[in-house]
Parts: C-alpha cells; sequence; structure tokens
C-alpha cells in the first residue's frame, strides 16, 4: 500500500471516532447472534463520515482549479494524473456507495425506512456530485459498484441523473411516511440528528441543485420543476440551522479535525493560498479575508518578498519551486478549516474601506502549530446560502417567477451571518449585524446598476465567494456559466479540465473499457459534462 493511501486511511480512521457509535464501524458484522443483519445505527454515521473523508483530494484539486487555493503546482497549471482523484474515486467507490447501498437493502428488509430514506438521499447527492465530476461512471441501482463487481459497466451521465432523481422521489416518500419528527436516533446521523424536517429540506433542496444544473440542457423541464418546488419554498433549506454541512471535531488523537487543519496547522504545509482570492477580497473591502485566510508574518508578500501585507499566496499556474517559505506563507483561517483567526494589523489598506478595516485589530500574525485554532471546521456541501444564489440565478435565465434580487441579497446575508455564528464559537470575532446589512445593500446598489449579464455575474461572484471550503460546486457553476472570469494562469500546462481524470486503478483493472482506456483519460480534460452547454 502506498504512503499516501496509508495516511488517507488513518484519517479517515481518526474522523470515524466522531460520535461515540463510529468507533465500531470495523465491527459492523461481528453480531455474534446476528451475523448478517446490519446495524444500521453504525452504517449511517459511517457513510457520512466516510464521504465528506473522502472527499478531501477532490475538494482540494477542484478548488485549485477554481483559484480558491492551490493544493499542487502541476492542477494549479490544469495537469492531472490518473492518480490526483484516484483516492476519492476509490474510497466512494469501496466504502461510502457500498455501505449506503446496505443500508438501502437491509432497511427495506427490516422496515428502518428512516435509515432508507437518508441514504437514499446522500447517495443521489453522492452519485449526482461523482457525475459532476467525472461524467460517465460506474452506477447500479442495486450495488456500490465495489468488489462486488470488479469491472463495472460506465453509464452515461446524463442517464445517472435521470435515476437519481427517481432516487430521490422514492427517498422523500420513504422520509414522508416516517411517523413522528425523527427518522433515526440522534447518534446515528452527525449530519441533521435524525431531524425529519431537515432531511426532507434537503432533498428538495438538492432536487432543486440538480434542476438547476441542466438547466442548458432542457430549460422548459428546469423552469417547470424548479417553479413546482418554489410553490412551498420554505420546504427547502431556508434558514443557516438547516444546512447540509458536514461538522468536524477538535480531538488530536485519534484526529477528527477538518483535513485542512490537519494538513496545515504543522510544521510542513501542503497549501499555499490563492493570491487570485485574496486580491479578490481585499480589493473588494470584503471583511470575509481575515475570516477565510490567517497570516503568520504581517509583512511577508507574493514571491517570498518582505515588504507587503502579510497576504502572502501563489498565483494561479506558478510552476516555479517553492523557497523556504512554510513559516511565512499564509494558510487558512478560521473558516471553514476551524483555523486561527486573524485579527492583525493589516498593512495598506485603502482608507475607503467600510469593511475590511483595521478596527479593533490588535492581534498578532504568528508560525501556525496544531495548538492554534480548533480544527472543528465544516464542508459546505448544500447551505441555505447556496439555495438562495441558486434561486437568483434561475430566476434570471429560466423566468421562474422568483425574485433574483431578493434572493441575491439573502444568499449574501446568510453567507455572512452563518460564518460570523460559527467564527463567534470558535474563537474568532464576530460580525456586527449592522455591518452584514450595509455590505450587503452595497452590492444590491450593484445589482440594482448593472445590466442583466451584470447581474447574473454579481450572483455567481458572491456565490463564488460564499462556497469557498466546497470546490466541487464552483468547479460546477464555472463550468456552466463561466464565471466569475477567472485570473490567467501564468504558465498552464494544459487547458482547463472539463472533467476530471479517473482513478488510474480504474482504467488498469476494469476490462469493459477495451484497449482505449488511455484514449477515454485524455479525453477527460476537454470532453464536457452532458449538462455543460
Amino acid at each position: 500500500m502506498r504512503l499516501k493511501h496509508i495516511t488517507h486511511a488513518i484519517g479517515i480512521a481518526g474522523i470515524l471516532f466522531m460520535t461515540g457509535g463510529c468507533s465500531k464501524f470495523v465491527d459492523i458484522n461481528s453480531d455474534p447472534n446476528n451475523p448478517t443483519t446490519a446495524q444500521l445505527s453504525l452504517l449511517l454515521p459511517s457513510t457520512e463520515i466516510s464521504m465528506v473523508g473522502n472527499m478531501y483530494a477532490l475538494n482540494s484539486g477542484t478548488a485549485t482549479f477554481m483559484q480558491h487555493t492551490v493544493f499542487s503546482n502541476g492542477l494549479s497549471r490544469y495537469q492531472q494524473q490518473g492518480t490526483s482523484f484516484d483516492d476519492s474515486w476509490s474510497g466512494f467507490y469501496t466504502q461510502t456507495l457500498n455501505d449506503l447501498q446496505t443500508i438501502i437493502t437491509s432497511g427495506a428488509v427490516q422496515d428502518q425506512w428512516g435509515y432508507v430514506g437518508i441514504a437514499r438521499l446522500e447517495k443521489a447527492y453522492l452519485v449526482t456530485l461523482m457525475v459532476d465530476m467525472w461524467g460517465d461512471i460506474p452506477f447500479s441501482e442495486e450495488t456500490g459498484e465495489g468488489p462486488v463487481n470488479v469491472s463495472p459497466p460506465f453509464l452515461k451521465g446524463k442517464d445517472i441523473y435521470e435515476k437519481c432523481l427517481v432516487l430521490i422521489d422514492s427517498a422523500l416518500v420513504n422520509l414522508n411516511g416516517v411517523a413522528g419528527t425523527a427518522l433515526v436516533p440522534s447518534s446515528a446521523d452527525p449530519i441533521y440528528a435524525g431531524n425529519k424536517a431537515a432531511w426532507i429540506s434537503m432533498g428538495k433542496s438538492l432536487q432543486l441543485k440538480l434542476y438547476n444544473e441542466i438547466r442548458l440542457v432542457d430549460p422548459a423541464r428546469s423552469a417547470t420543476a424548479i417553479k413546482a418546488l418554489l410553490t412551498d419554498p420554505s420546504k427547502l433549506i431556508s434558514s443557516n440551522a438547516t444546512d447540509f454541512t458536514f461538522k468536524f471535531g477538535t480531538n488530536q488523537n485519534p484526529n477528527n479535525r477538518h483535513p485542512w487543519h490537519r494538513a496545515e496547522y504543522q510544521g510542513g504545509k501542503t497549501f499555499y493560498m490563492s493570491q487570485s482570492l485574496i486580491d479578490l477580497l481585499f480589493t473588494s473591502d470584503d471583511p470575509r479575508l481575515r475570516y477565510y485566510i490567517s497570516r503568520q508574518n504581517t509583512t511577508a508578500g507574493l514571491n517570498n518578498s518582505n515588504n507587503s501585507n502579510g497576504y502572502y499566496g501563489r498565483n494561479p499556474g506558478d510552476g516555479t519551486a517553492s523557497p523556504a517559505d512554510q513559516s511565512r506563507r499564509s494558510s487558512f483561517g478560521i473558516y471553514p478549516a476551524g483555523g486561527r483567526y486573524d485579527n492583525a494589523p493589516i498593512n495598506n489598506l485603502p482608507l475607503t474601506n467600510l469593511y475590511l478595516t483595521n478596527t479593533g485589530a490588535n492581534g498578532t500574525a504568528k508560525v501556525l502549530a496544531v495548538t492554534d485554532g480548533t480544527g472543528a471546521g465544516i464542508m459546505p456541501m448544500i447551505t441555505n446560502a447556496m439555495v438562495k444564489f441558486i434561486r437568483a440565478e434561475a430566476a434570471l435565465t429560466l423566468a421562474t417567477g422568483d425574485d433574483a434580487r431578493i434572493n441575491f441579497r439573502d444568499g449574501i446575508v446568510a453567507h455572512l451571518n452563518s460564518l460570523s455564528t460559527y467564527a463567534a464559537a470558535n474563537g474568532g470575532n464576530a460580525l456586527a449585524a449592522t455591518a452584514i446589512d450595509a455590505f450587503a445593500a452595497r452590492l444590491v446598489a450593484q445589482y440594482d446598476a448593472a445590466d442583466e449579464a451584470g447581474k447574473l455575474n454579481l450572483v455567481m461572484t458572491q456565490k463564488y465567494i460564499a462556497q469557498y471550503g466546497n470546490g466541487m460546486e464552483t468547479y460546477s457553476d464555472y463550468r456552466r456559466t463561466g464565471l466569475p472570469v477567472l485570473r490567467a494562469p501564468l504558465s498552464p500546462l494544459n487547458t482547463f479540465p472539463l472533467r476530471l481524470y479517473y482513478s488510474e486503478a480504474e482504467l488498469t483493472a476494469n476490462t469493459n473499457l477495451g484497449t482505449d482506456a488511455s484514449q477515454l483519460q485524455l479525453a477527460q480534460q476537454t470532453t464536457p459534462v452532458f449538462w455543460d452547454k
């Protein structure tokens, strides 16, 4: 087993200790009295944990394409390898999807429809996400396509979407049929603690996301489906309290912290922060810069200079070797990685700034260590803010009858409130409600002054900023809309990737692919996903 796989496995194993029941995940089939019956209360939390844990490479790599961060120089230059995302691919198939299918099958036999419904929603979310990333993938409605079939056929992404839309419908029937307000015991569900209304809102929001995703393929169908969902928008994720978000822990041994915190809050650093994102937030007077980025030095700058403001990142596509700068480069801040809140003064702030200021900035920068921050970060998958921005996009492009302007504003406010609440609970400063409202009002004024193209650009730019921490959704948004305009990479080695490379292990072992596996791989870079017209 290669070292990176060992490290990855240890990381997932550490996350499994986040809830009491999950520590026994390795024993899910060891009941001596009933060895063939799945213990659903242990298996469901393990699927949620393994799903998010296996997103690490996928999320970090797509965040690099989208200039949210720099996970590797190669990916920053659009050069993929067959090993770039194989950990995520194999983890999803051999862990998460197999276990989800076990829950669906065994839960139906046991009449545990709360478990079945949740597993179906989780499966639909994950599988459609994989289609968004890779296009055509192995998929079966009966298995997880892991070791049961070592050479599964690849199904067209469009057909998988259709099957998953049906899967969501069946899941909502399952959930609505469960009596009471709890679907499963709270300990069995790290994300929603078994809350029935929250899972239903997640399912309907997932439908909204998918129908908006395919709007270029079939706009009439998307508009009709979204209008139907908007007949009762309260059934969507409509408050931050029902965000479909995974919350990491604070433990170091076993380590269940956010993977970005684990990678960066130590002596060696894996990432550079994206200079493109830093500059966007700095020049936009955006207060989120202090929350997203934590500086180790207040004068370090691009290319390891010493006369800047400490926001030392790396430009997209910079292929030069890294200098000895690990104690100087900027790193992940308090949100969403659970890092250190940066309250040190910032050099060179424009005097006209109203929101990114030095008022109350009495902290100091420091070399980051494992004891800095809590590590209790989040993985935002489908949030209230995201739903509002999707509604705004759909209103502008599909004439759904929704109010794009109100949803634009509400998306900004929802995200800033979520960030502020999280920061205040994890050692950072809250944003004043008056500042949040004023910041949103300024952006709404820009929206009012813009033409239709400018309005969509503002919506997608604010969604791009708000989705920091989820490069996967931002990657899909960009391929669908071309927004926001990204900084040109300095020395690209390829064109912008329209799909991700498949796992090299899959291409080698899957006999269904015939002899053209290498050509299939190369085509991934330039072949659009079915909804990308």
